[in-house]
């Protein structure tokens, strides 16, 4: 059951990695290089999006679906449990949203680089004209 929440912590960790390498400052040609490579990527890792979505979902279905533990009638160890459950769920809402926000991130990052490349070659050509 956790084995999702792994691998969503990871896919943040990785995306968050290639939203600050491609956004440091480097050489023309190094930045080119690296963001042509992190454009190759981005497709592939496009599953991230639906995979988040379904966890979102499925935490919504939890949550409606949750056992209310706040009467009298609750012990202090059910109350507990309750409440640790929904801080995880809370922290889970935030690693999805994370991770969908960040791709968003890393895909506008890499098409404005190339809208920029774009740029400098026309003015590079009507320069030399």
């Amino acid at each position: 059951m956790a084995l999702q929440w792994l691998i969503l912590t990871y896919v943040v960790a990785v995306e968050a990695a290639l939203a600050v390498i491609i956004t440091l400052p480097s050489p023309n040609l190094l930045r080119n290089r690296i963001v042509s490579f992190v454009s190759l990527i981005l497709q592939p890792a496009l599953f991230v999006i639906p995979f988040a979505g379904f966890q979102l979902l499925d935490l919504y279905w939890k949550n409606e679906h949750r056992l209310m533990c706040t009467s009298e009638v609750c012990t202090a160890t059910e109350r507990d449990r309750y409440e640790k459950a929904i801080y995880k769920a809370q922290k889970n809402v935030i690693l999805c949203v994370a991770a969908i926000v960040i791709y968003w991130c890393i895909s506008r990052i890499c098409k404005y680089q190339k809208d920029l490349q774009t740029l400098e070659e026309v003015e590079k050509r009507h320069k030399s004209k």
